[in-house]
């Protein structure tokens, strides 16, 4: 299983703490469900969704 800090980004700013999102998600599942880079596209191991890099 992957480590959290290989998904989220934790930053300090005006004095709050904010964690910002590292890879995108996946549109059909929700927020919780990360999209797998390739090298010429995105999937989702999930559902199936793929959205393909532009060149």
């Amino acid at each position: 299983m992957a480590a959290i800090h290989t998904f989220y980004e934790v930053v300090e700013e005006k004095g709050k703490v904010k964690t910002h999102r590292k890879r995108k998600a996946c549109p059909r599942c929700g927020a919780g469900v990360f999209l797998a880079e390739h090298e010429d596209r995105y999937s989702c191991g999930k559902c199936g969704y793929t959205e393909f890099r532009k060149k």
